[in-house]
């Protein structure tokens, strides 16, 4: 343990230093790219005229969607608001770089007082750049909050404007980044109804082969860009005409299996009862035993 009272510099601990409250790193999600989608709770924050609002890009010369979401839906930004560049890249070190330069421009915000809403399409807590800011921000001034207000996912969006569940009763389903690999994504197959397959692009033509192999082309869905005014949906069939064209990297699949052997489920949520121990060795409750 750290003893302040030892410390040669004469200040107060940083979690008593002034009397001014900090400002709280906001997830807004906005969905995937309908305005229609914001919710209630994050459009009230996108309402506010005193909090700042910060939006990431890939680079400077790639505009922001969750900017070009904002805008659609008629929100005027307020006086301050600023892109944040995190770059599309693999390199660990090129990464931790744009989120600590991310995590440097917002935090002398945080630290006056003001929220600082970081705007984020689909939802903030589901392959969004949001988390890794906040840990950032946080290992750099750990008193600072990061509340997400949670959003519609693509996924959901896609399965709904495709007019097909997500899951239903028993179903179950893996929702993975396709760069993982065809051989992956493969062997899900025995254990999930339905995959989801996220950033599916650089892997499009290995992906619509791999569907023809397994005869899943008859039950998967492409969806592009769900939500926005050009967006793109194809069912499986149809997916061999893409063969060799470029698609969006805000484009998904979903694979339904009508393949998968499923096994013994157990039915209800209480375990059966196991005889009774002596009550003097092993004290028991009246509370059912959920299962686990």
């Amino acid at each position: 343990m750290t003893d302040l009272t030892a410390s040669a510099a004469p200040q107060q601990p940083q979690a008593l230093q002034g009397d001014r409250p900090l400002g709280r790193l906001i997830g807004v999600s906005l969905g995937p790219g309908d305005p229609g989608l914001i919710t209630r709770a994050a459009w009230a924050q996108l309402q506010r005229s005193d909090a700042v609002w910060t939006y990431p890009a890939r680079s400077t010369k790639t505009p922001s969607y969750a900017f070009d979401i904002v805008q659609r839906a008629g929100l005027t930004p307020p006086v301050t608001h600023q892109t944040l560049l995190f770059p599309m890249t693999h390199d660990g070190d090129k990464l931790a770089r744009a989120w600590m330069r991310a995590a440097d421009t917002v935090l002398p915000w945080l630290q006056a007082g003001q929220d600082v809403l970081f705007l984020v399409e689909g939802d903030a807590s589901t392959y969004a750049t949001f988390g890794h800011l906040a840990r950032t921000v946080r290992a750099l001034d750990a008193r600072i909050e990061a509340p997400v207000i949670a959003g519609v996912n693509a996924f959901t969006a896609a399965c709904a404007t495709r007019g097909m569940p997500l899951a239903e009763q028993d179903d179950t389903i893996a929702i993975v980044p396709a760069a993982y690999g065809v051989s992956a994504v493969d062997r899900l197959l025995p254990d999930f109804d339905t995959l989801v397959l996220m950033k599916v692009k650089p892997l499009m033509d290995d992906l619509i082969d791999w569907l023809e192999r397994r005869e899943l082309l008859p039950h998967t869905q492409f969806i592009e860009r769900v939500g926005a005014p050009d967006e793109r949906c194809v069912a499986g069939p149809d997916l061999p005409a893409l063969h060799g064209t470029k698609v969006s990297y805000l484009s998904l699949m979903v694979v339904k299996n009508p393949h998968r052997i499923r096994g013994e489920r157990i039915k209800g949520c209480l375990k059966k009862s196991s005889p009774a121990a002596p009550a003097a060795d092993f004290p028991t409750s009246d509370e059912p035993e959920l299962a686990e």
